[in-house]
């Protein structure tokens, strides 16, 4: 049923549609689709048509151009209707064509376009609300970074200073005491004249420079390979015991001074 200022009220989806306001027949073949929630890859041809059919009663009083789109439509609406009726061919791979295909390919483009251009218009109109007409947003100057000038002197020069930075060593020397084998070969055979055996920490324990201890254990391994005494250790890393062989009882030998 189309009203005076055409309205058609349609019974299917008991919803009204008003040509007028509608930009062109895919907007409206959209509108339709949409409103009564149908699979947009699913097209019940038949209902849409008849309802398209409806709504452009009287068409002509849009004028003779948007007139002739919306006739375009409805006639390519028919053919596809009449397409559905038919045998459908097959394509390459085997698979039936759908002669609704270009339809809907067509409708999901001016979709994607209509909103498009919904969100820049919004935009649009949310900038008037902030901004005058012909309001220009003041550019940022660009930040000019001077350039970077450089000679070979200068790097020369930059070079040659690494050195002046660089911190003088102090010389450090260290005074050591001179320690003779001999003498601690002297200690450790007049301590075994003294006592039958001595624990190496008890020789080296009166003096507090390390070396000593070096050189009394090389003392102590020399009379042994002398055979002037003995050493014994039970484990590793236990006590180091040097004892009065049985088999030499030798002198005391005397430091050299």
């Amino acid at each position: 049923m189309t009203g005076a200022n055409g309205a058609v009220a349609l019974d299917e989806g008991a919803f009204f549609v008003e040509l007028d306001r509608f930009q062109g027949p895919l907007d409206l073949l959209l509108h339709l689709i949409r409103e009564q929630d149908i699979d947009i890859f699913d097209i019940p041809i038949a209902q849409i048509t008849a309802q398209f059919l409806l709504v452009i009663e009287g068409v002509e009083r849009l004028g003779l151009d948007r007139a002739g789109e919306f006739l375009e439509m409805a006639a390519m609406l028919i053919r596809i209707k009449a397409q559905m009726i038919l045998p459908r061919r097959e394509d390459e791979a085997g698979v039936l064509e759908d002669p609704r295909a270009q339809l809907v390919r067509r409708l999901l483009e001016y979709e994607h376009f209509r909103e498009a251009a919904q969100r820049l218009e919004s935009a649009e109109s949310d900038r008037r609300r902030h901004h005058a007409r012909g309001h220009v947003p003041p550019r940022e100057r660009p930040i000019v970074e001077p350039e970077l000038v450089t000679t070979w002197d200068d790097v020369f020069t930059a070079a040659l200073g690494i050195g002046d930075r660089t911190p003088e060593l102090e010389e450090h020397r260290v005074a050591s005491r001179m320690v003779h084998i001999e003498d601690k070969m002297a200690l450790i055979a007049q301590t075994l004249v003294r006592i039958e055996r001595v624990e190496f920490r008890h020789l080296v324990a009166p003096f507090a420079e390390k070396i000593h201890g070096v050189i009394t254990l090389m003392a102590g391994l020399e009379m042994a390979r002398r055979r002037q005494l003995g050493m014994q250790q039970l484990e590793p890393f236990t006590s180091l015991w040097l004892y009065r062989r049985k088999d030499s009882e030798p002198d005391a030998p005397h430091a050299d001074h």
